[in-house]
């Protein structure tokens, strides 16, 4: 088995940041505080660097099968790669859509060829589906769409959803946005052109309401739910003390822009849940500094510049993110003052608890050796021709960063590579990777009180 030793790296624990060696052996993390002498294969210089868990995605739109044109499977894990993401978890509204064993299996499948880093796929909810939501196996979650979404994946009934929420036992993630709000918005303002109305239509109410609905389904049936994209501080006490039950997330987009934004990016940052006024993004950021929101996901949904050029309301919503969101937070963790330790949880070990993926999440003897080494002082502009995602746009576009990943590890093997010399990375491998296993017997985020994940328990 191939030994690998990661030299003198300042490597991100949930208790801090401390410089050590971390010696891999056939792809799971053997040995912390390795002697810089023992024996490897191939030994690492990580002098100056930062050694992080490598980021689990828990919301992307991967576009395949049925939208290709938009991104497929490789494209976007090769992205992933770049920006620091060993695994991601995708949605089930492709075409044809997730929502039955056998497309599950599919999207395996297909995964399983094409895929540079570790998968996992959400079985989606419909009103009809209950049986199969019942009896599928290894896969993360339940996906509800409690608002707009495309074909039959809707699931807006009140007797569906008490039924999903009562008979199921996979954990349950929901976009909230209440169907009967957006659509009164609609029409009081759907006759407008300009972007800025969606943020009208899609707005706090309706993000309020369906997220009030969908923590009282999960309480009264004690069942384990993650309300996805928060774009509100109005949600925050909704779910603030819901525990164990409910567990959040936030998305760069809505950290970062608010409707001020739409002057000057327009249809890129077109995105439902609505990106909303000044005062939202603020409270999602000290949501999560207080712990009320556990997570960092992308809800990387890629569309051609060409459709996002067209004019509101024909323009899709969704935007890419998932190679540039992880050097967002690094700049950010310099910026805001957070941890890094608290960046690492928020992107690694709080999405890997959740949703019970096995030896993922964190650097710990035993688990996978899913890893990102990151230099804190490299400066870089993001650019939309050194995209690697296959719509080849970032709305970040030209903003300069500090703090990059520059090599990402995928069960000990180099997946991608950002050389010394130039600005645009390289991938490496795109052999390591492979499915998630997902134990939800293990208890999810709030089954321990000491902050030690239930991932421990697998580790023999």
């Amino acid at each position: 088995m191939k030994r690998t030793l990661i030299r003198d790296a300042e490597v991100v624990f949930p208790s801090g940041c401390f410089v050590t060696n971390v010696l891999i052996i056939g792809g799971k993390i053997a040995a912390i505080d390795a002697p810089p002498t023992v024996d490897a294969d191939e030994k690492i210089d990580g002098k100056g660097l930062l050694l992080f868990p490598g980021l689990i995605d828990d919301q992307v739109h991967f576009r395949e099968p049925g939208l290709t044109h938009k991104e497929d499977l490789f494209t976007a894990s090769t992205a992933c790669a770049a920006g620091g993401v060993t695994t991601y978890l995708e949605m089930p509204n492709t075409i044809p859509a997730a929502i039955n064993e056998n497309e599950i299996r599919a999207k395996y499948q297909l995964a399983a060829k094409k895929s540079a880093v570790n998968y996992g796929f959400y079985i989606g909810a419909t009103t009809q589906n209950i049986v199969d939501l019942k009896s599928i196996s290894n896969v993360p979650g339940i996906k509800i769409f409690i608002g707009s979404s495309t074909g039959d994946l809707l699931v807006d009934d009140q007797e569906a959803l008490e039924r999903i929420f009562a008979e199921t036992t996979l954990p349950i993630c929901a976009h909230c946005e209440d169907e009967s709000t957006v659509q009164t918005n609609r029409k009081q303002f759907g006759n407008r052109q300009n972007v800025s109305t969606h943020s009208m239509i899609r707005d706090v109410k309706a993000a309020v309401i369906a997220t009030t609905r969908a923590v009282d389904l999960a309480m009264r049936h004690k069942h384990r739910f993650h309300v996805l994209h928060v774009s509100t501080a109005d949600e925050i006490p909704i779910f603030a003390d819901s525990r164990p039950f409910v567990t959040a997330e936030a998305c760069p987009h809505h950290l970062f822009f608010d409707t001020r934004d739409y002057d000057r990016l327009g249809t890129k940052i077109q995105m439902n849940p609505s990106i909303k006024p000044a005062e939202h993004p603020p409270a999602l950021w000290q949501a999560l500094l207080d712990g009320k929101i556990q997570v960092i996901a992308t809800d990387h949904a890629p569309h051609t510049l060409e459709e996002k050029s067209a004019s509101y309301p024909a323009s899709p919503s969704g935007l890419p993110a998932v190679e540039n969101y992880f050097a967002l937070l690094l700049d950010s963790a310099q910026r805001k003052g957070f941890s890094y330790s608290q960046l690492a949880s928020w992107c690694a070990d709080a999405p890997a608890r959740i949703w019970g993926l096995v030896g993922k999440g964190r650097i710990a003897v035993g688990y996978d050796a899913d890893l990102v080494l990151v230099d804190p002082q490299r400066t870089r502009t993001i650019k939309d021709e050194e995209q690697f995602t296959k719509c080849k746009w970032s709305p970040w576009a030209g903003v300069t960063l500090t703090g990059w990943p520059v090599q990402t590890f995928v069960k000990g093997e180099s997946v991608f590579k950002l050389p010394v010399d130039h600005s645009f990375g390289e991938i490496t491998n795109v052999k390591a990777s492979s499915a998630v296993l997902c134990d939800h017997a293990l208890g999810g985020y709030w089954a321990t009180t000491d902050g030690v994940g239930p991932n421990t328990l697998d580790i023999v």
